[in-house]
């Protein structure tokens, strides 16, 4: 029996690609790398505004705790154990945060000029790298999905690839235009918190770090926890690997033990500069409702139209190739291919040819009803491959199958292959005219995927554009693979794991995102008149060169050494502890370990008088 997640308030769901846990389900074209965990909800319950078993969603109530303004099961009020984990939540944010904030600062003020920081990012780039194989085998092992060969290129392709795509970008110099009579002076966001997807988990976390290095950016990895530990493990070396070449302390860090009202601390305190947020519908939009800058993403559901002009070898091959890369858990993948019908038989030949098994009426309807029981996608099935899909379906195909390809009428709401699969089952709709598949096409974009991407198969140009105007997406691959085409793998478009679908996908941005998106520029802008004349600023040093070493972060004197005798005393007069009082109170030597909770609880008491106090 399959677990279903719950419907969000208006209808929606959280993508399976990371927030559910392995076998639970999901309404089909609702896909969300972040899901209903402490990124987007409560681990184990509800979506944004709801409730959960084990933590409040945001602003929703918690059977242990309410998030703001929801109410605890436990009858905890506002001075009750609720307001305790909030309160102990947001020390822990702001811890976080002020070290972050004091990295960026560092990191934006100091002298570190272009050599500088390429070196950085190239230190973290290359140890990323060397690790590529590893945390691939880690992420499959760890969330069971995908496919490690795949999930090697991916790492690559954001380390040491990405290095190599802006290793001649500036984001770092001053830029003078003599003639417009303008300095440009690079401003970095600041403080990064990077929501990362169980789909492709550590990938994305070395895309948005040397994005952040490149732009001197502190950052806050979040990863989903569904990959917590190849995450966490994958973050801690890159911190590494940027202090050892001369970052801030602090610039790279990660959220342990994540929980609801952590995560809520984090995106709505005023100390993150951006949130830039890969998931769904549900973390998005929690992302935009925080209160501070934030760059989402959201959801695909990709179209791809082959004509009667198209070289039909090729885009089998590359439809094929793309719709099987990593068990389609990019969001870029193919999800219903729509063909001309004067070459829609010559096309599934060749399709088969690549591994690809056509299913007939009963088989379409066995893995229909599998993939999609009571019209909601089933997350077992996600990232996994077509012939364990096919067999848990029923059906018999060949063990080498790489494809499912599943065929229907009409697309309409009503038929579930004509919304989003996160897996190799491809639907397949034929068309009279390269018109009428045009058509299709942007049906399907309709019910999903708006502003996401298509792709097309074709040599007519005047068919592309008109494809390109009339899909409502933000990218079309054209004779491409779209899952590494619109990604920008195997496309000139910027390399990217964060895919903005812009206005109409209800994103703030609508290009890949790219270190650009970073940094602002402070543009000095000098009189147009011709008589007033554009200053010299050569030799001239934007930042502060420090005569040593950047310090590293000034850790409070009250924090890692004296708080410890408060708080090991305080616990012991609690009677939470055993052992004996330490004489001399705070600072003291000697003293016993106090456990982690006790030490949270603790904070958040001596917090909460505090507040108290001053209150009055």
């Amino acid at each position: 029996m399959t677990a279903r997640s719950p419907r969000t308030p208006g209808g929606q769901l959280d993508r399976p690609d990371g927030g559910v846990a392995a076998g639970s389900s999901v309404r089909a074209g609702g896909t969300s790398a972040h899901g209903a965990t402490p990124h987007a909800a409560a681990a184990r319950g509800a979506g944004l505004g709801g409730a959960a078993a084990h933590g409040a969603g945001l602003g929703g109530a918690a059977a242990r705790g309410a998030g703001p303004g929801g109410a605890a099961a436990h009858g905890a009020g506002p001075g009750g154990a609720a307001a305790r984990g909030t309160a102990a939540a947001t020390w822990r944010a702001r811890q976080m945060l002020a070290r972050a904030h004091w990295a960026a600062g560092a990191f934006a003020s100091y002298d570190y000029d272009r050599a500088s920081v390429l070196r950085i990012a190239e230190a973290v780039a290359t140890a990323a790298h060397a690790q590529a194989g590893r945390y691939a085998e880690w992420a499959v092992s760890e969330t069971g999905f995908g496919v490690v060969e795949h999930k090697i290129v991916k790492n690559e392709a954001c380390s040491l690839g990405i290095l190599e795509r802006y290793r001649d970008d500036d984001y770092v110099s001053p830029r003078i235009d003599s003639a417009g009579k303008i300095l440009s002076l690079p401003r970095p966001a600041g403080v990064i918190l990077a929501l990362t997807p169980s789909t492709n988990p550590v990938c994305s976390v070395f895309f948005k770090v040397i994005l952040a290095l490149l732009t001197r950016n502190a950052i806050v990895v979040s990863p989903h926890p569904m990959a917590q530990e190849c995450c966490t493990d994958a973050a801690l070396l890159l911190a590494a690997a940027a202090t050892e070449a001369g970052a801030p302390d602090g610039t790279i860090q990660v959220v342990l033990n994540a929980t609801v009202p952590l995560i809520e601390a984090l995106m709505s305190d005023p100390v993150t500069d951006v949130i830039v947020a890969t998931g769904g519908t549900a973390v998005v939009r929690a992302a935009h409702r925080s209160g501070n800058p934030a760059l989402g993403v959201g959801p695909g559901n990709v179209p791809v139209l082959v004509d009667e002009t198209a070289d039909l070898a090729a885009a089998a091959r590359r439809i094929a190739d793309s719709k099987a890369f990593d068990n389609s858990l990019l969001c870029t993948n193919e999800s219903v291919l729509v063909v001309q019908d004067a070459v829609a038989d010559r096309l599934l030949r060749e399709l088969h040819r690549q591994q690809a098994a056509l299913l007939d009426e009963a088989g379409r309807d066995k893995v229909r009803a599998y993939l999609f029981p009571d019209g909601r996608l089933n997350g077992e099935a996600i990232g996994k491959n077509a012939a364990w899909i096919a067999g848990h379906a029923g059906v018999r195909v060949p063990s080498q199958t790489r494809v499912l390809l599943a065929p229907f009428d009409l697309v309409v709401g009503e038929e579930p292959l004509a919304h989003e699969k996160l897996c190799p089952v491809l639907g397949v709709v034929r068309a009279e005219s390269a018109e009428r598949g045009v058509e299709a096409a942007r049906a399907v974009v309709r019910l999903g995927g708006a502003g996401h991407s298509a792709a097309i198969h074709s040599r007519n140009p005047r068919v592309i554009m008109r494809y390109g105007t009339r899909v409502p997406v933000l990218r079309v691959a054209v004779n491409a693979g779209n899952s590494t085409g619109s990604a920008g793998l195997d496309t000139n478009l910027a390399p990217s794991m964060t895919l903005g679908t812009g206005f109409v996908g209800r994103s703030s941005i609508g290009e890949n995102l790219e270190p650009r998106h970073l940094v602002n520029w402070t543009r000095v802008a000098y009189n147009s008149d011709a008589s007033v004349p554009f200053d010299d600023f050569a030799g001239i040093a934007a930042w502060e060169r420090p005569d040593g070493p950047v310090p590293g972060y000034p850790h409070a004197s009250n924090l890692p050494g004296s708080i410890e005798g408060v708080l090991a005393a305080g616990a012991r007069a609690a009677g939470l502890v055993a052992g004996p009082t330490v004489p001399g109170g705070a600072g003291a030597s000697g003293s016993t370990a106090v456990p982690d909770a006790v030490r949270e609880q603790l904070r958040a008491l001596i917090i909460e008088e505090l507040e108290q106090l001053i209150a009055r």
